[in-house]
């Protein structure tokens, strides 16, 4: 193992590349070998942390970054790698089930015995998980958020047969060590404070979208996550620096004071420079959407008549609040200041985006923020009371009214109800998937700028000087 992952680090090809040749390469032929002969647990766990050395290197972090950050399925950001252990314990759980479950008696009285050292029992690990198995058809299907009753189901362990048990089995051994990690998770005072963020969806890094992404770009988004970005705080921590202050305000600086909180920068306009950039691309999507609904409702309508025994065409729904009107007229807070449609009411409020139809009298309004993962909810918040009563002021004039305040973390994570609002519209399926994406790479990519910067004085737009 240690030849092939040298092997590969000689080659020129970029650290992502390596990377996938050892989740593709290497660690399928490991699992043969793991699963014919005894090799203790402790021994795989050392070699996952040689393997681990080798993936930090590859992915652009330190050497403190966590391997919860390689492996962990359950954290906001999940890249597509698989661990050595995992793979391991799933592989021996599955052998201990072949030769205890065998159509052939001699093989099922054999006694054949897996081992797997003293750490770790495969075959206790089998009866724990089909215990756990048979509990869940006690308990039964669990809903989870807004989901209804029926639209979660699950085979049952009792009715399900040889081949589905087994499957079951290994990935309930997989769900008991993503749950081992979670535990890890949860005491790691820094790298661990994913776990606090509320309302952001799990991102999932595919492989193709770690080939479009540059290698820096990737870099900065695995240690910003995880906190491991040379801040001045950081630096103090690792003995690199004597004081913790911001070369810009003086004042102790972390990563969130970096990105999210620094006085200075948000006098120079450097947040607002980003907010900007995300605006765009946000009400460039919602420009399109607008767009399409005026090839709508064009020309004369006709009856269609349908023949006995035949089914008619399925007449289109309006799709979304875009799609009740064709006259959608739409403004957004860029280039030149916003005013307000003084036909629906005059204020000196000024949303991000205002989208209003004269025909049927609606209005939306759609406010972005870009905090800190940890205070979107809070922004939340604070914006829709900010513009509660320019709502109900519309709603009172006759207009009915929408306010949508939208969040975007720093670091390049969509907010639950950017999804929503995006939903509401009338923007769905591959193309609001789309959306979402080019959002998160707008703001990762200006946060990483910002990062670089964080030293150098701010001229305007995204210039800087030393």
């Amino acid at each position: 193992m240690e030849n092939w992952l040298k092997d590969v680090d000689k080659c020129g090809l970029p650290g992502k590349f390596k990377a996938w040749i050892y989740q593709h390469g290497i660690l399928p032929r490991l699992l043969w070998p793991l699963l014919v002969y005894s090799v203790p647990s402790s021994t795989v766990e050392a070699m996952e942390r040689t393997i681990n050395s080798f993936l930090r290197r590859w992915m652009g972090v330190p050497k403190s970054f966590t391997s919860l950050g390689l492996y962990c399925t359950g954290s906001k950001l999940q890249i597509p790698l698989r661990s050595l252990t995992e793979e391991y314990k799933v592989t021996k759980a599955r052998k201990v089930i072949m030769l205890r479950d065998s159509r052939d008696e001699k093989v099922r009285e054999a006694g054949v015995q897996v081992n797997t050292g003293r750490k770790w029992r495969a075959d206790k690990a089998v009866e724990e998980a089909e215990a756990r198995l048979r509990h869940s058809d006690i308990v039964g299907n669990v809903a989870h958020g807004r989901l209804g009753f029926g639209c979660v189901t699950r085979s049952q362990w009792s009715k399900a047969s040889a081949k589905d048990r087994r499957t079951q089995v290994q990935e309930e051994i997989r769900r008991m060590e993503e749950e081992s990690r979670l535990t890890r998770a949860v005491t790691l005072r820094k790298q661990g404070k994913w776990l606090n963020w509320e309302g952001e969806p799990q991102r999932k890094l595919t492989w193709n979208a770690i080939w479009t992404m540059e290698s820096d770009r990737l870099s900065f988004l695995l240690k910003s996550v995880y906190d491991v970005l040379p801040s001045p705080t950081n630096l103090v921590t690792w003995g690199l620096a004597e004081k913790p202050d911001c070369k810009l305000c003086g004042r102790p600086a972390n990563l969130e004071h970096v990105l999210s909180s620094c006085r200075t920068a948000l006098s120079d306009g450097r947040y607002r420079w980003r907010h900007d950039r995300v605006l765009a691309s946000i009400a460039d999507h919602l420009d399109q959407a607008r767009k399409a609904q005026k090839t709508t409702n064009k020309g004369p309508s006709f009856i269609s008549f349908v023949r006995a025994g035949e089914e008619g065409a399925k007449a289109k729904r309006a799709c979304g609040i875009l799609g009740t009107a064709t006259d959608w007229r739409m403004e957004a807070d860029l280039k030149k200041q916003l005013k307000f449609p003084q036909e629906i009411t005059v204020t000196n409020q000024r949303p991000d985006i205002v989208l209003w139809s004269a025909a049927s009298k609606q209005v939306v309004m759609v406010e972005l923020t870009v905090p800190w993962e940890e205070r979107i909810e809070e922004s939340f918040e604070r914006k829709r009371e900010k513009y509660q009563a320019l709502t109900d002021t519309c709603t009172e004039k006759g207009w009915k009214a929408w306010c949508f305040p939208v969040e975007v973390g720093c670091r390049g994570f969509p907010a639950q109800s950017l999804w929503r609002t995006f939903s509401r519209l009338g923007v769905t399926g591959q193309v609001r998937k789309r959306a979402i994406s080019v959002v998160a790479r707008e703001t990762e990519s200006a946060s990483l700028w910002l990062w670089r910067k964080r030293e150098k004085k701010w001229i305007g737009g995204h210039r800087a000087v030393d």
